[in-house]
């Protein structure tokens, strides 16, 4: 990962759901998107974000009806952020630290332009790693 920024391996396209979206209606965003997250928002604030794994761990176990239970009842509203200048080793050291899987990345105003991932961060390092592959064909909800 040595030289590559967050900006090089990021995701740029970020998908934005209300926090009134319930969570059918945010399972079938993911999927068309083929995404396993999204940024949930309140008005015109960030409300947090939101993963497959939110769905699936906090939802199902919890045996929540998705088509009444809204996202913003499960989001998790940690948001955790880096600059998209950062280094690919820093990015990884933050999900390490947090015990996450996905950084939300922001410019130097701290706009949100994208997100990063430990799969994108496994496909700079080694594409052809076991990881890298996993991460690929994850199923997302």
């Amino acid at each position: 990962m040595t030289g590559y920024r967050v900006s090089d391996v990021m995701t740029r396209r970020v998908v934005y759901l209300p926090a009134e979206t319930t969570l059918d209606e945010a399972a079938t965003v993911m999927r068309e998107a083929d995404i396993g997250d999204v940024v949930v928002t309140d008005g015109a604030s960030l409300a947090g974000m939101l993963t497959d794994r939110d769905i699936v761990v906090r939802a199902v176990a919890e045996r929540a009806n998705p088509s009444s239970t809204t996202i913003g009842s499960i989001t998790t509203r940690e948001v955790v952020m880096i600059e998209q200048h950062a280094t690919a080793g820093e990015a990884a050291a933050l999900m390490r630290e947090r015990g996450i899987r996905r950084v939300l990345v922001c410019d130097s105003d701290r706009k949100l332009v994208g997100i990063v991932s430990l799969g994108d961060l496994a496909m700079q390092l080694d594409p052809q790693s076991a990881l890298s592959e996993i991460s690929e064909q994850s199923p997302t909800v």
